[in-house]
């Protein structure tokens, strides 16, 4: 996890609900560098230390940020579940559907997301986030993409639909507003998913569910994306990966239910935690500066 203001964020391991073990003066942040050199299993042995030790924090009512720094890309799957497909009228994929997002729509997942100007259709989509452990290009098979994950996270894949479906070109254009990427509250290793084809995940809108999911549904599981990425693209130590969304989409209901100024978004699966984001003005924010740390 990362807690503190923004651009002031502390990096730390969460013990539990309550508490926490300090690992700033361990690493400076998790940030590529961090993926690149120690890496959450270097932290492992000091953390579990300290923890015996009752070396531990409590936490206090901080702001978390994202559980990784800003990373050198966030890329993300389209129509990756195959209910969610179904509910678009789309045909599933033979092959994934890559897009990117600008790294600066990463924020933490209880900071406001900031509806952009012109916006008419905001809309939500809760998904399974990868973290790339190490710099990764052209892996030889799918089983060696398990050991270039770093851990899991869950995300909020933002979108605007009338700028991604409606003013042509890519779909980069109605992902990518400032704020757009809650992500969060921490980050999940491996070893503590267990398998990652049975997660659950859902997300409420103003206290009502709208998604519900299972990553079983996926069309291409994590491991199948890191090594197709890897034969396009150099994937990079804290790179994120959008792995696609389940059915409950905004753009699936008849009427919509369009996001506005005071929407309340919640996210959540049972392994990685729960944000809880406000949808604030056009072109505003609570912040002064894009929460993007």
């Amino acid at each position: 996890m990362r807690i503190g203001a923004v651009g002031a964020e502390k990096p730390v391991a969460r013990i539990d609900d309550a508490s926490y073990v300090d690992a700033s003066d361990l690493v400076g942040d998790f940030d590529e560098a961090f993926f690149d050199g120690r890496g959450p299993d270097g932290l492992r042995s000091v953390v579990a230390e300290r923890a015996a030790a009752g070396q531990v924090s409590r936490f206090a009512g901080e702001r978390i940020g994202a559980p990784i720094a800003r990373p050198h890309q966030i890329l993300c799957i389209g129509l990756n579940y195959r209910d969610h497909a179904a509910e678009t009228g789309q045909a599933v994929p033979d092959e994934p559907i890559l897009f990117t997002k600008s790294p600066n729509t990463l924020i933490g997942p209880n900071d406001d997301v900031r509806i952009p100007r012109g916006s008419t259709k905001t809309d939500w989509e809760v998904e399974l986030g990868i973290v790339i452990g190490r710099r990764t290009s052209y892996l030889d098979s799918v089983e060696e993409a398990r050991d270039a994950i770093a851990g899991y996270l869950v995300v909020n894949d933002v979108s605007e639909r009338a700028f991604q479906m409606e003013r042509n070109g890519q779909w980069v254009k109605g992902k990518s507003a400032e704020t757009f990427n809650p992500a969060g509250p921490w980050l999940v290793t491996p070893d503590e998913i267990g398998v990652v084809g049975t997660l659950d995940l859902w997300l409420d809108v103003n206290g009502v569910r709208r998604q519900t999911g299972n990553t079983r549904m996926m069309v291409f599981d994590p491991y199948f994306l890191v090594h197709y990425l890897s034969q396009f693209l150099v994937l990079e130590p804290g790179d994120l990966i959008n792995t696609g969304t389940p059915p409950g989409v905004d753009m699936g209901f008849t009427p919509p239910v369009c996001c506005s100024r005071g929407t309340q978004w919640s996210s959540a699966s049972r392994a990685w935690g729960r944000g809880a984001s406000r949808c604030s003005g056009r072109g505003e924010g609570t912040t002064g500066r894009s929460p993007v740390q």
